[in-house]
């Protein structure tokens, strides 16, 4: 599985608006933000890069005025991560991958009842036609304000890490309209309580990612009830699988619940960009 997931990183990078292929590696860049969960590259698998790729690479950034960064699957590319160190990065953090498939895949228990209402709002329930996973109605994103208030949620979710902006919201709609997936649950006195999305399926796989719910909502369900949603949307569509992720043991939990299994590892590197960073080195 290690190779589907890099091969899917490659794929999923040269969708970036600004992709560029450098010596082995796809760097993935976005000019309306210059966050390095975005901006990132990784290897072609099987790749063996030279000092001199590394070199170019890290011009790339430097250019752009960005830390160098990489994120990969380490055993889909085993020759890259002391290419990387000879260069001068280092471990950001190791990170362990899950994936489900259609026979792990397990949905929440349906329902055809909605009460969400955060502490402050009424106690009355609503309720909704249809099912409803996990006592949730899962919806996708219709309008503009949908799309804004699931990136201010998230923003929420993920304690500042980064700010709710129209460039968030916009990229939310382009995953979406590109063939990936953003679903949410909407909280009853509006806006969004939580969400997540699925990036378009490549190499038979597909990356779900930004799982969040904002701190009032927490420990309903919503999680479990958004992934296992994207994890459906994408095997309906053909998708042989759908990976992941996770922040902690309690998140782990979660997705387990609903299918996903632990599959590998993926690599994050990165190294600081100067003047004497874009010269090239031997090799």
């Amino acid at each position: 599985m290690g190779t589907d997931v890099q091969s899917f990183a490659v794929a999923n990078l040269r969708r970036r608006p600004a992709a560029v292929e450098i010596g082995g590696f796809v760097a993935g860049f976005d000019p309306d933000t210059t966050s390095p969960y975005i901006n990132y590259a990784t290897p072609l698998p099987g790749a063996r890069p030279t000092g001199r790729d590394v070199a170019a690479l890290v011009g790339a950034f430097r250019e752009r005025g960005l830390k160098a960064r990489l994120e990969f699957a380490p055993d889909a590319a085993p020759a890259v991560e002391a290419a990387l160190r000879e260069a001068g990065f280092t471990v950001e953090a190791v990170h362990e991958y899950l994936v489900c498939t259609p026979a792990t895949l397990t949905m929440p228990p349906t329902s055809g009842e909605l009460a969400l209402a955060s502490p402050s709002a009424s106690a009355s329930v609503a309720t909704s036609t249809g099912a409803h996973y996990g006592g949730f109605r899962v919806e996708s994103p219709a309008t503009d304000a949908d799309y804004e208030a699931i990136d201010a949620a998230l923003a929420e979710a993920f304690g500042g890490m980064f700010a709710s902006s129209p460039e968030g919201a916009a990229r939310l709609r382009r995953t979406e309209d590109d063939g990936g997936a953003v679903r949410f649950v909407r909280a009853a006195e509006g806006g969004c309580a939580g969400a997540a999305m699925c990036s378009t399926p490549a190499e038979g796989t597909a990356e779900l990612a930004g799982v969040g719910t904002r701190p009032a909502f927490r420990g309903r369900g919503i999680a479990a009830a958004v992934t296992a949603t994207l994890a459906e949307t994408m095997f309906a569509r053909g998708a042989r699988s759908v990976w992941l992720e996770y922040s902690g043991d309690g998140s782990r939990r979660v997705y387990e619940r609903v299918g996903f299994r632990p599959e590998g590892t993926r690599l994050y590197m990165s190294r600081e960009v100067t003047e004497e960073a874009g010269r090239p080195a031997d090799g």
